[in-house]
C-alpha cells in the first residue's frame, strides 16, 4: 500500500510540474544569473567593498634633459662614487644615484623604526585601506610602471606586464582579502593534563625587517616585501640593486604615497642602494629583526655570515636550474605547452627565478618537441618593441657563450643563438641571441648551472619511467621550481610530481603557485624559507604562544601537588607521584592510566 502511495505521490508531483506556468517566470531568469555571476565576481574581485580607496599622485622619475647614449654602459664610473643608471636596452643615460653610507643606512632603519612603534599599532581594517589604495594607484597608472620598469631593465612592455603589474596586483589582493585570516591568534589543542589551558598563538610584528632584493624585476622585488612587511605590522629597509636603481625612488614613493594618502608616516618605508662592500653594515644592523635576499648563492653566503653576526633571521631565494617535465601523455597537448615552454624560457630575456632552464623530455615526444620549437626559437626577434628585450648587462655574455661551446664540444646539437646579439639600431645594448640547445646530457655544465639567459635546453631522459626521468629533474643542486606536463590520470604525471625535488611544481602549466600566493622559495642550493602566502606573513612576525587558564572564573589554576612542593620531604615518594601523573596523562591504554591515577592517589 505504502508503495502504490508513493507512486501516486510521485505522478501528481510530475503533473503539478508540467503544469507550472515556468515561462510567465522566463523574466526573472536573466536577472537571476546576473546577480549570481555578480555576486561571484565582487566576492572574488572585492573586500569592503563600500570601503572606496583613495587616489592620490606620485611625480615620475626624472629623465635627463639631454637625450645621450652612452659609449660603454656601465654602472660605475671613474672620477665618482655615484651609480651610473642607463637603459640596458639602448645604452642611454638616464642620471646619477648617490649611493647610501653607513650613516645613511643608520638614519633609515631608525626613521622606520619610529614610525613603525606608531604602525604595529594600527588595526588589519587600517592596513588593508592603505593596501587598497596602493592597489588602485598600480591599476591606474600600470603603463607609467611598465614604461619605467622597461628604461632600468631592459624588457618588453608585455614581460613588464606580467612580471612586474600582475603579481603584484596578486599579492596586494591577497593580501588584502587573505591577510588578517593568517595573522589572526590561531586557537591550538591542548592535552589532558593541561584541559584546564588554553592555548593561542599569537604573530605580532618584529620591528623594522629589510629585504635585499635581485634587479630581474624592479617593481615588483621592491614592492612584494614592502607589502608583506607593512601587513604584518612592520617597517621595512629595501635595499635594491645597484643595476636598477634609478626607478626605486619612484618605485618607493609609490608604496609610501598610499601611506600618506590615509595620514600615516611615509618613513615606514625605506629603500637605500649601496656598492656591495657598505651592504654588510644593513645585513648586519642590530636594529635589523628580519632579512629576505633574493640573489645568488655566492653572495648569500656573505649575507648570512654578516647577519649571523647580530643572530638576524635569513630567508633566502637563490634561484634555481627548473625542470619542465614533459611525458608521453603529453602528445596530444604539444601544441599548447610549446607555448608555455617559449614564454617560460625566454620571458625578461631568461631573468626570472622560475624561469625554464631545462626541458626533460621523455623519448616518445623529444623528437616531436624538438622540431617544433626549432622554428620558434629561430623566429624570435630582439628588441623592445619585438619579442625578447635587452639583459641587464653585458656581465654574463662570456660565461654563456662558454656554457654552450662546452655542451656543443660534448656533442649537444645548437639549433639556435647561442651568443651575444649586435642590436642594428641599439648597438649599444646588452642582448643576448635566443638560443636553442638540444641533446644536453646531465654532464654538461650548461645541465647544472643556473643561466639567467635567454637559452633553451633540452635533455632527452633514458626511458619514459618516473624514475629515469627524475634522475635528470633532480640532478642539479638546485630545486626552486618545476612543472611536469602530461595526462591528469598519467600514474607517472603523479609519481614525477610527488618525486621532484623543488619547493613549486605546477602541473601541466608554468610557475602559477607563484600567481596565487602560495609558499614561495626553495631546497638545496635554491635556498631556505619562504615568503609570499600566510607563510611569509607569519614568517615576518614573532610568533608569541600564550597559555591561559580557560577555567580561571571558577578558580582553577596550577598548583604544585605537597609532593613535589619544595622543600621535597620524599624524593622516592615525590618520585611514584610524578610517575603517575605521566602515566595519567600519556599512558596508552585505559588500563595503565588507571593504574596511574592510583599511583598519584597513594603519594598525595
Amino acid at each position: 500500500m505504502a508503495v502504490e502511495d508513493l507512486v501516486a505521490w510521485a505522478d501528481e508531483l510530475s503533473n503539478l510540474i508540467r503544469e507550472f506556468p515556468f515561462n510567465d517566470f522566463v523574466f526573472l531568469f536573466y536577472p537571476f544569473l546576473c546577480a549570481v555571476v555578480g555576486g561571484i565576481i565582487l566576492y572574488f574581485t572585492h573586500t569592503d567593498y563600500w570601503d572606496k580607496p583613495k587616489r592620490y599622485t606620485v611625480p615620475a622619475p626624472k629623465k635627463p634633459d639631454e637625450f645621450k647614449i652612452l659609449d660603454n654602459p656601465t654602472v660605475k664610473v671613474s672620477g665618482t662614487t655615484a651609480i651610473q643608471c642607463y637603459n640596458p636596452a639602448t645604452g642611454q643615460f638616464l642620471g646619477f644615484v648617490n649611493p647610501s653610507t653607513p650613516a645613511g643606512i643608520d638614519r633609515a632603519i631608525a626613521q622606520a623604526a619610529a614610525a613603525q612603534e606608531k604602525w604595529a599599532q594600527t588595526t588589519f581594517s587600517e592596513r588593508r585601506k592603505v593596501l587598497r589604495s596602493m592597489l588602485q594607484y598600480v591599476l591606474d597608472n600600470q603603463e607609467q610602471i611598465c614604461q619605467v620598469s622597461s628604461m632600468d631593465s631592459g624588457k618588453t612592455m608585455v614581460d613588464a606586464q606580467l612580471g612586474e603589474i600582475m603579481v603584484t596586483a596578486e599579492k596586494l589582493q591577497w593580501t588584502i582579502k587573505h591577510g588578517e585570516k593568517a595573522l589572526r591568534p590561531s586557537r591550538r589543542p591542548t592535552n589532558l593534563l593541561m584541559s584546564y589551558k588554553k592555548n593561542t598563538v599569537h604573530y605580532e610584528p618584529l620591528g623594522v625587517v629589510a629585504a635585499l632584493v635581485s634587479w630581474n624585476y624592479p617593481f615588483h622585488n621592491l614592492i612584494g616585501p614592502i607589502i608583506s612587511s607593512i601587513f604584518a605590522g612592520n617597517g621595512v629597509v629595501v635595499k635594491v640593486s645597484e643595476q636598477t636603481c634609478w626607478s626605486a625612488a619612484y618605485y618607493t614613493s609609490i608604496a609610501r604615497g598610499a601611506l600618506v594618502a590615509h595620514g600615516h608616516d611615509p618613513q615606514l618605508i625605506q629603500s637605500v642602494v649601496c656598492w656591495p662592500q657598505t651592504a654588510g653594515h644593513l645585513t648586519s644592523h642590530p636594529g635589523i629583526s628580519h632579512l629576505t635576499f633574493i640573489g645568488s648563492r655566492p653572495v648569500c653566503h656573505q649575507v648570512a655570515a654578516s647577519a649571523a653576526k647580530s643572530l638576524i633571521p635569513v630567508v633566502a631565494e637563490l634561484g634555481g636550474k627548473d625542470a619542465a617535465v614533459i611525458l608521453d601523455s603529453a602528445a596530444p597537448d604539444l601544441n599548447r605547452i610549446v607555448d608555455i615552454l617559449m614564454r617560460g624560457t625566454f620571458q625578461a630575456s631568461g631573468q626570472n627565478c622560475i624561469g625554464i632552464e631545462r626541458i626533460v623530455a621523455a623519448p616518445g615526444v623529444y623528437d616531436k618537441l624538438v622540431s617544433m620549437l626549432e622554428p620558434r626559437v629561430k623566429a624570435l626577434r630582439l628588441g623592445l618593441d619585438k619579442d625578447v628585450g635587452a639583459m641587464v648587462s653585458d656581465a654574463s655574455f662570456t660565461r654563456l657563450e662558454g656554457l654552450v661551446s662546452d655542451a656543443v664540444a660534448k656533442g649537444a646539437r645548437l639549433l639556435a643563438g647561442g651568443k651575444r646579439y649586435v642590436h642594428p639600431d641599439h648597438p649599444q645594448g646588452f642582448y643576448f641571441a635566443p638560443t636553442l640547445l638540444v641533446d644536453v646530457t646531465p654532464d654538461m655544465a650548461i645541465a647544472n648551472e643556473e643561466c639567467f639567459g635567454p637559452i633553451m635546453t633540452i635533455l632527452r631522459a633514458p626511458s619514459s619511467s618516473a624514475s629515469d626521468i627524475l634522475s635528470l629533474a633532480n640532478a642539479p643542486d638546485f630545486g626552486l621550481g618545476a612543472s611536469v606536463y602530461g595526462r591528469d590520470s598519467d600514474p607517472t604525471l603523479k609519481a614525477v610530481v610527488r618525486g621532484i625535488r623543488a619547493g613549486g611544481v605546477a602541473v601541466n602549466d608554468f610557475a602559477v603557485y607563484y600567481a596565487v600566493q602560495l609558499p614561495f622559495g626553495g631546497v638545496g642550493g635554491s635556498g631556505y624559507g619562504r615568503f609570499a602566502g600566510e607563510e611569509g606573513l607569519r614568517g615576518l612576525c614573532n610568533l608569541k604562544s600564550v597559555c591561559e587558564d580557560r577555567f580561571a572564573w571558577l578558580g582553577v589554576r596550577t598548583a604544585i601537588p605537597p609532593p613535589v612542593r619544595y622543600p621535597v620531604k620524599d624524593q622516592g615518594r615525590g618520585w611514584r607521584f610524578t610517575k603517575g601523573v605521566v602515566g595519567l596523562g600519556y599512558a596508552i591504554t585505559i588500563r595503565e592510566k588507571l593504574g596511574a591515577l592510583v599511583d598519584v592517589l597513594r603519594n598525595m
